[in-house]
């Protein structure tokens, strides 16, 4: 079993999830179906393309200067 990444943000009436070791994405109403379809892409996509090694990404913020 292996472990990644799911990056979700909202798209008008939907929640989408991408997963930036392996470029899959999907959607959903809710945030967990979101990653529940992100997850089941996923697998269905390293059936057909096997990653050997991932990355591991890590998160951070940044400010820019505001708009008056």
């Amino acid at each position: 079993m292996s472990t990644f990444t799911a990056v979700v943000h909202k798209e008008e009436n939907l929640y989408v999830a991408e997963c930036p070791e392996v470029g899959t994405a999907s959607q959903g109403e809710t945030i967990e179906e979101a990653v529940n379809n992100l997850r089941e892409a996923t697998e269905l996509y390293l059936e057909e393309f096997p990653v050997k090694q991932t990355f591991r990404p890590f998160l951070t913020t940044f400010e820019v200067a505001g708009h008056a």
